[in-house]
């Protein structure tokens, strides 16, 4: 059935009139998806997402955005934290987190308590996800400066977790005994797991040399794969790709000296790296920055594409956002005020296909974006930290999600009039005209297409007039199930509704019960069935600036 749906001829064609205010302005736009391409599965690159404060997983609002993700996302969902090695109480802190994992008595022996370790590993399966295991940061006895410990301020890098160990063969052995612990308590879930060393160590997250890093890589890598050879490990998850650290460590394991062995190169299983676009205001509104995003992923794709012997290996982006800092609320900082909006949404949907495109261009591997947004605990409703939900109450940008996860089956090539062509929108961004561009896959029983409608600049807008003009396979017969969801400001918005409640920072039961009915992924209108004239379906609608659509055809029996 999928190859008669595949092999048929689906053409949709969507006319837009658009009236830009900070750009040129567009006529007409046409995108046409024809699935007498298809392609390969789709990636659902968009299943990965972390955040700062390890110590959040275990709370209920976690378990529960957990849960939703996993049941929104077709393929593996995995999850990725900071600080699950720090030495402390267990309690969450903004940009902070400790599980006390190694501590060790008067005389230098380790003491291994693997029970907070344990509870945030359990709370992540327990919700449906996977780890991304984040191996950092130092514990305090093995740091070779143990004071002060913490950092000195929520948003400083001055701590002692950031260091070296003091000794690499305590490193390495506590390595082990972790890497047996989770062996013998997970069993089979275990080979699912992903892994990485540290966060970030071409910037203060690591207080040590590049050597040093290199070093610390190869020991984790040998007592890592001496328990699990099937673990995937991978790094250097910089803070960039476009720097000497990132290409030289990519030198180290493919033809440097193996610091544990004196051999020729390192095993590593995937390649990560970090990439985030920048904010600022302009003229009082907000101007994001998504060309600068995808150049740095092309900077990383390029370099990876130097070392013929990582052409396959899987890359995976560990960080990928419109700026640089969740824990900095839009409440303070106002340049950062998109992470409420639609245009959040918008943002990642643009981001998420562009990325592949470039990936593709360079013929390398990219396997997840990993979304740095999820949740913040016992803070003010939409005080505006890069989130995924408030409270509870989901943000549009989850809805984004949502529509993404829909996405499943073979990718449909996608062109479009109202995008510029990629290495246009490389170099001049995004901020000339919109970006009104799609995804779509079908499987045997549908065909979806998500479009959205992005520009950098946040500012008013008249919406794009569409007409979708769909020409049916033979195996759709006369008709079609219609299925159209939107997110825009008047949809799927909880955020809006929150305004026009008068923006409660602790919102009552009745409005919380409202927002709750407001965040949840709306339809634009009733689900309908249309008729085709000689296999031809006709649609209208608009699309506002920073609107986003999921619409599905389903076949009717």
């Amino acid at each position: 059935m999928i190859r008669k749906l595949l092999s048929a001829s689906i053409i949709i064609s969507i006319s837009l009139s658009c009236s830009n205010l900070n750009g040129q302005n567009l006529d007409s736009v046409t995108i046409t998806v024809d699935a007498n391409r298809p392609g390969k599965k789709l990636k659902h690159i968009w299943s990965y997402y972390g955040y700062d404060e390890a110590n959040y997983t275990t709370s209920p609002d976690c378990m529960s955005l957990m849960k939703t993700v996993a049941q929104i996302n077709a393929e593996p969902v995995f999850l990725r934290q900071h600080f699950l090695l720090n030495t402390g109480d267990g309690k969450a802190d903004l940009k902070w987190g400790s599980t006390n994992i190694y501590t060790e008595d008067k005389n230098g022996n380790p003491i291994y308590s693997w029970k907070i370790i344990d509870e945030i590993m359990d709370a992540i399966l327990t919700g449906g996800c996977l780890p991304l295991v984040e191996i950092g940061f130092m514990p305090q006895a093995l740091s070779v400066k143990p004071e002060p410990y913490k950092n000195s301020d929520t948003y400083r890098l001055d701590g002692g977790c950031f260091y070296p160990p003091k000794d690499y063969n305590k490193w390495a052995e506590f390595i082990r005994q972790w890497a047996q612990h989770c062996k013998e308590r997970y069993r089979d879930i275990i080979i699912k797991w992903l892994w990485e060393l540290w966060n970030e160590p071409n910037i203060n997250y690591w207080r040590g040399t590049r050597q040093e890093y290199f070093k610390l890589f190869d020991y984790t890598e040998q007592a890592l794969h001496a328990v699990m050879p099937e673990a995937v490990l991978g790094g250097p998850h910089t803070a960039r790709p476009d720097n000497e650290f990132f290409r030289s460590f990519l030198q180290h394991c493919d033809s440097g000296i193996n610091y544990v062995n004196g051999e020729t190169g390192t095993r590593l299983d995937y390649i990560g790296f970090h990439a985030k676009g920048g904010t600022q205001l302009v003229d009082g509104h907000v101007q994001m920055n998504l060309g600068n995003q995808l150049r740095l992923h092309r900077s990383g794709f390029a370099k990876i594409a130097q070392f013929p012997k990582y052409k396959n290996t899987p890359i995976i982006i560990g960080e990928a956002d419109p700026d640089g800092c969740a824990a900095c609320p839009s409440a303070k900082f106002p340049e950062r005020a998109y992470r409420n909006e639609p245009a959040y949404g918008a943002y990642v949907a643009a981001m998420m296909k562009y990325s592949q495109d470039i990936a593709e261009e360079y013929q390398v591997n990219l396997q997840g974006v990993v979304t740095w947004a999820f949740l913040f605990i016992d803070q003010p409703t939409f005080h505006g930290f890069r989130s995924l939900a408030t409270n509870g109450v989901h943000k549009p940008v989850l809805n984004v999600f949502k529509m993404l996860g829909q996405l499943r089956g073979r990718a449909l090539p996608v062109s479009s009039t109202g995008s510029s062509n990629l290495q246009d929108m490389l170099h001049v961004g995004f901020r000339q005209q919109p970006d009104i561009n799609g995804l779509a896959a079908a499987d045997a029983n549908a065909v979806r297409i998500l479009i959205w409608n992005y520009h950098d600049d946040l500012v008013p807008s008249e919406p794009a007039s569409v007409e979708m003009k769909i020409n049916l396979p033979d195996d759709f017969g006369s008709k079609a199930k219609l299925i159209h969801y939107r997110v825009d400001f008047q949809h799927s918005n909880a955020h809006t509704k929150w305004l026009e409640l008068g923006s409660p920072s602790n919102p009552n039961p009745t409005q919380f019960r409202q927002l709750k009915r407001a965040m949840r992924l709306e339809m634009l209108e009733q689900p309908k069935n249309v008729a085709a004239d000689k296999k031809q379906i006709n649609v209208k609608f608009e699309l506002p600036r920073h609107g986003v659509s999921l619409i599905i055809l389903e076949k009717q029996i």
